[in-house]
């Protein structure tokens, strides 16, 4: 099953989040299939920049959101 998540980067106490689809099977950091954009959540105000065309590509698949993911694609108006 392939899960779209969030793949932590960034420095130590400064984390920056790619949106990625992977197999829900590997670990956090690991493999991804795709990178579908970055979320950093300490900015101010946060940003995001997705790539809103893949993110749908991936729903329609069967792709299935993480919570986290699920709520920041809410906020921007691409899941309800």
């Amino acid at each position: 099953m392939v899960k779209l998540r969030l793949r932590r980067m960034g420095r130590k106490k400064r984390p920056i989040y790619a949106i990625v689809s992977a197999d829900a099977r590997s670990p956090r950091d690991g493999r991804y299939i795709e990178d579908l954009g970055r979320y950093a959540p300490l900015d101010e105000p946060a940003t995001m920049s997705l790539k809103n065309d893949r993110i749908l590509h991936w729903l329609e698949a069967g792709a299935q959101p993480s919570d986290t993911v699920r709520s920041l694609l809410s906020k921007e108006g691409i899941m309800l």
